[in-house]
């Protein structure tokens, strides 16, 4: 007879991904997630498979979490300039709820020239987010907030490059209000 799990999946898998989040994958040992998460080694195996898998699984959950949110900031604001803003604001302010920075750009940066498959998962969260900006844009065209001459392809990747700087940026020393300066310079594509 199978033993029930005496552990919560989503609360342990949300404490790798941090983990993974502000260490990155290469410095974070078995150990380490074996400390961070509260489970047996062998629980972390039977239920997620090996460290890449386990990676894998936070970087879903991480995508879902971000996805989540930007999905709330998007039905919560009229204005699409405001809601692109409120975009960049949450990842400016997210440093006060979750390790600097961003678990798929340190992806990115880490590993996607080294594993193809994290290098393509990356990417199509890079997509995502992208055509997330896109359909912004275009909605404001449609509105009229924004100009017809606003080439919404070109300007959603403009958005994005700038977003993925932020986070970058984040785990420097450039302190807030530069950063929010940064951000309005990024926006003044829109006007």
């Amino acid at each position: 007879m199978a033993r029930s799990k005496e552990f919560d999946e989503k609360a342990v898998l949300r404490k790798a991904m941090e983990l993974f989040w502000e260490q990155g994958y290469e410095k974070t040992s078995m150990q380490d997630l074996v400390d961070h998460m509260g489970i047996h080694r062998r629980s972390i195996y039977d239920t997620f498979g090996d460290k890449r898998s386990l990676f894998l699984a936070s970087l879903n959950h991480y995508e879902e979490l971000i996805v989540n949110e930007m999905e709330r900031i998007i039905s919560s604001t009229s204005s699409i300039k405001q809601t692109i803003r409120d975009v960049f604001i949450f990842v400016l302010n997210s440093i006060e709820q979750y390790p600097k920075g961003c678990l798929s750009v340190n992806a990115a940066i880490e590993l996607s020239l080294l594993d193809k498959e994290i290098g393509r998962i990356v990417t199509k969260m890079f997509n995502r987010t992208e055509d997330m900006f896109n359909n912004l844009i275009k909605r404001g065209q449609t509105s009229g907030e924004l100009s017809k001459e606003i080439d919404s392809d070109n300007t959603s990747r403009f958005l994005h490059n700038n977003l993925v700087g932020i986070r970058v940026l984040i785990k420097t020393n450039y302190n807030k209000k530069e950063l929010e300066g940064i951000i309005t310079l990024a926006l003044s594509v829109l006007d």
